[in-house]
């Protein structure tokens, strides 16, 4: 896209909002993403889009011109968040305004399914990849040193996990290679997560109950050190808040249900309760992402229908 025609839009969508003459043709172009993601009323696509995609893309775009490199923008959110469709969407509107965007997920950042064998026989209690121990942090921060490399290269390198591999287990699959971005999106489950006092594990919640449960939490909390030097490359971190944290557990369990229905393989009602635990004793949400509610630049609620409630910047408050 001509880039003085892309800054033309960007700035009748700054000024001019659903009034610009681009509103109509974005929304569009969203409203089709969106009806391949599943998501099929307008009404809610069109509310989401007034509410939070573009107004956050439009505070993107302005953010990454101030800057000479990749804008690094932290997206937080546990299971049936939303995180990936954000992700997409925003993608999607960046793009159309004339900026290069790269995804990455903390997914892509796990250890080989070999590393992972490893480490399990070092911890047994690493049983499914995802807790803090269980990603290449390295390898994180070598993506986002290409993104802000200034020695004239253009490539990326951006690692990506198959999941299906290894009956499951996963592995690493080629990098996927793009020039280097104005945007990088980098989500997860616990991205921007930080370690938390010591004595909030004197009582803490379910199902965190016995010693050692205890103590799997305690070491998770210690092993999240490892990671502060990526959540320093962030420029920005939206958390992705459910009204109820419980709420993950009825998404995956919906989620499942749908995967069965339509022949695909998925976890029992049982599995997916042993699932969900499993990462709350790792890093419980009242303990870990409660506390960025109040710290991240931009707090986004969602509610019980997967709606956004409140949005708000704590910074601001």
């Amino acid at each position: 896209m001509n880039q003085g025609h892309a800054q033309d839009k960007l700035d009748s969508l700054l000024t001019q909002g659903s009034e610009s003459e681009f509103y109509a043709q974005l929304l569009a172009e969203v409203t089709a993403i969106c009806r391949s993601l599943g998501i099929i009323d307008e009404q809610r696509i069109e509310h989401n889009f007034v509410k939070l995609w573009l107004p956050l893309a439009l505070d993107l775009a302005q953010a990454s011109q101030k800057l000479e490199r990749t804008f690094i923008q932290g997206v937080l959110g546990g299971q049936g968040t939303g995180k990936s469709t954000l992700c997409i969407i925003l993608q999607l509107i960046l793009q159309d305004l004339g900026f290069s965007v790269a995804s990455l997920s903390i997914d892509d950042l796990y250890l080989t399914y070999a590393q992972r064998q490893a480490l399990q026989e070092q911890d047994p209690r690493l049983i499914w990849r995802g807790p803090p121990g269980t990603h290449d942090v390295q390898l994180g921060l070598e993506v986002i040193d290409q993104c802000w490399r200034s020695d004239g290269a253009t490539e990326v390198s951006l690692p990506r996990f198959d999941k299906s591999l290894f009956d499951g287990a996963g592995d690493r699959i080629e990098p996927e290679i793009t020039s280097q971005p104005d945007i990088l999106l980098f989500e997860g489950w616990f991205v921007g997560v930080k370690p938390v006092a010591t004595d909030s594990f004197d009582n803490p919640p379910a199902p965190i109950i016995t010693e050692s449960d205890k103590k799997f939490a305690i070491d998770c909390n210690q092993r999240l050190q490892a990671y502060f030097t990526l959540w320093d490359k962030l420029d920005s971190l939206v958390v992705l808040y459910p009204e109820d944290y419980r709420l993950s557990q009825q998404w995956r369990i919906e989620a499942e249900e749908k995967m069965i229905a339509q022949g695909k393989t998925g976890m029992s009602g049982q599995e997916i309760a042993q699932f969900v635990e499993y990462f709350w004793k790792a890093l419980h949400p009242e303990l870990f992402i409660k506390p960025l509610t109040k710290t991240a630049d931009l707090v986004v609620e969602i509610q019980r229908d997967r709606n956004f409630g409140k949005i708000y910047q704590p910074r601001n408050l």
